[in-house]
């Protein structure tokens, strides 16, 4: 029979590519990025740029120098940049997104052979370097509004490392937040560029899972496990809820998490690596000395990656273990 072959699969074929996923992360990642520049001005906007250009650049500067085809058109630098951008303060000095992006880049992704062959996610990773080799830099933070003039002082803390207020009245001891469910939800509090916002983040988030770029079992079980951990530690819904809007755990469940070459390909190792990655936030928040734990999480979680794959990997139908002799 002329014009039959026979081939390994996979047989199905489909028009999605690289590129369209990744422009479907940056749609998604554009709110909460505007949402961040709105609140922090045209610094935050710069930094996101020099991250952005530094993050391509620096791609295209490596297949030249490693003599392979130019990856640039795949548009993973600049999800990639918008990512770093996203998870520093506004007020950083320019160097040091170009440092980071080198690192994302040329050490974490290049270095291992490009997209899909990284073991950990670029923009984590250089973020966590970046934290590590220049904590007072990162650690300013600044006010939403604060380049418009009017406010007496613009630092200000995140809502994390901000201290809660405990007062007794009529007997009873209560325990008050430093900002309002409403200001952690529509971003009005100090913090990182891209992490504030928890309304274009969860918006972000469900639109990527609308569209099947994402499932939906790493966020549900990352956001699920830390939120189940931190009401049973305080026993307080608004602390749960507080926990949860707070720092860059939206951010990191629906856009960091869901790395597809870093986190299990398998539906049950997915859920895994979710509740993995709640739980070790949960523990440094609550007993670590760093306010938050979301980075090291998953960067923790990406090197478990390879082996909770293989505990949870499908038996192939109809298969059997093979006996030993």
């Amino acid at each position: 029979m002329k014009g039959l072959y026979i081939s390994p699969s996979p047989h199905r074929t489909d028009n999605i590519s690289t590129a369209k996923i990744m422009l479907t992360v940056i749609i998604a990642l554009l709110p909460a990025a505007a949402a961040g520049c709105v609140f922090f001005g045209p610094r935050a906007a710069a930094v996101l740029a020099v991250c952005v250009i530094s993050c391509i650049v620096f791609e295209a500067l490596c297949r030249i120098v490693m003599k392979k085809p130019q990856t640039i058109s795949d548009l993973s630098a600049i999800v990639t940049g918008l990512l770093l951008g996203m998870n520093l303060p506004a007020t950083v000095p320019f160097y040091i997104p170009v440092i980071g992006s080198f690192i994302a880049i040329v050490i974490v992704k290049q270095l291992f052979g490009g997209i899909g062959q990284n073991f950990a996610n670029p923009a984590i990773t250089a973020r966590i370097v970046l934290m590590l080799s220049f904590t007072p830099q990162m650690s300013v933070w600044v006010k939403p509004y604060w380049y418009s003039g009017t406010l007496d002082a613009v630092t200000g803390a995140t809502p994390l490392a901000e201290k809660w207020l405990y007062y007794t009245e009529n007997g009873v001891n209560y325990k008050m937040a430093p900002f309002t469910l409403s200001e952690m939800f529509w971003g009005e509090t100090g913090g990182c560029i891209g992490e504030t916002c928890a309304a274009m983040l969860i918006l972000g988030g469900l639109f990527l899972i609308i569209t099947k770029v994402i499932s939906a079992a790493t966020p549900v079980a990352f956001i699920g496990s830390f939120a189940l951990l931190t009401f049973i530690y305080t026993g307080s819904l608004n602390e749960t809820v507080y926990g949860v809007l707070a720092g860059g755990l939206l951010i990191g469940a629906f856009f960091m998490a869901t790395d597809y070459a870093t986190t299990p390909v398998t539906a049950k190792g997915k859920v895994v690596f979710g509740i993995g990655c709640g739980v070790i936030t949960f523990i440094i928040r609550t007993f670590g000395s760093f306010p938050e734990g979301v980075s090291f999480s998953i960067l923790l979680m990406n090197l478990l990656t390879p082996y909770i794959d293989r505990l949870t990997a499908a038996v192939p139908f109809g298969a059997k273990k093979s006996s030993k002799n």
